[in-house]
Parts: structure tokens; C-alpha cells; sequence
């Protein structure tokens, strides 16, 4: 049996997490729903890798997702991917101590993740750059 919350501030935590929840399984709801979908030779795949993912693992998780038409897939679908991959890198970081997002600035290095994105999102239908400035190399930070 749960306590009713006795101060704002209370009832502000628990309405929190009430939403945080509800946020998870949503995105739960989303993922299954994909799964299930037209694009689940893909999905499927790319979940396994996911769940698999180490600190050495953003060549792998690179060579998937340019394997992949993203031209041939819905925005809808997309963006669960861009969301399964993130969560995943972020807690990835997380468990490694690092901070859970360490985005490249404009002229550095892109990050996997920012790469990852444009690939599938590409900005005027141009493919990921190495680097955020648009220069053409391939360099990349580890996740």
C-alpha cells in the first residue's frame, strides 16, 4: 500500500514518478509497436546490438546503421531508433562514469551518436560528416 504524499514536495516526487513511468512505458509501448511493424528486420538486429554495447562498440553500431536504406523507413520508426540508440549510449556512458552526453561542438570531432543521427536524419538530404564543421573525413569519438 502506498503512502499519500504529506507536503508539496512529496506530491511533486510522486507525480514525477508517476510521469517518469509513464514516459517508460510509453517509449515501451512505441518500441513493441515497431517491433511488430514493417521495419523489424532491422529493429530486431539492431535491439540485440544494442544490448550488447560496450565502450569499443561504435564501429559495429556505425557499420549496422549505414548498411541500413533509412530512406525506405517511416519518420515515425526513425525516431524510436534515434531514441533506443541514445537511451543506450547514455546509459552505457553512465555505467563507465563518464557523463551521459558529450555531444561534439561545431568544428570537433563528431560523437558516434551524431553521426548515427545524420545518417538516418540526414540535415538537405546530405550524409553525416566526420566532423560538425561539414568537413568529409570520418573521424569519430568513441560513445
Amino acid at each position: 500500500m502506498r503512502m499519500k504524499p504529506h507536503t508539496a514536495q512529496d506530491k511533486k516526487l510522486a507525480d514525477d514518478e508517476c510521469m517518469l513511468r509513464a514516459w517508460h512505458a510509453w517509449h515501451a509501448e512505441e518500441l513493441a509497436e515497431a517491433l511488430a511493424g514493417p521495419h523489424r528486420q532491422v529493429l530486431e538486429p539492431l535491439v540485440q546490438l544494442l544490448e550488447t554495447l560496450d565502450l569499443h562498440s561504435s564501429k559495429a553500431l556505425l557499420d549496422y546503421i549505414r548498411a541500413q536504406d533509412w530512406n525506405a523507413i517511416d519518420a515515425q520508426t526513425k525516431l524510436v531508433v534515434l531514441h533506443e540508440i541514445n537511451s543506450a549510449i547514455t546509459k552505457l556512458r553512465v555505467r563507465n562514469g563518464m557523463a551521459p552526453i558529450d555531444d561534439a561542438l561545431w568544428g570537433e570531432r563528431a560523437t558516434a551518436f551524431q553521426l548515427i543521427r545524420l545518417i538516418i536524419v540526414p540535415i538537405n538530404g546530405k550524409p553525416a560528416a566526420g566532423r560538425l564543421s561539414g568537413q568529409s573525413d570520418v573521424q569519430r569519438r568513441m560513445l
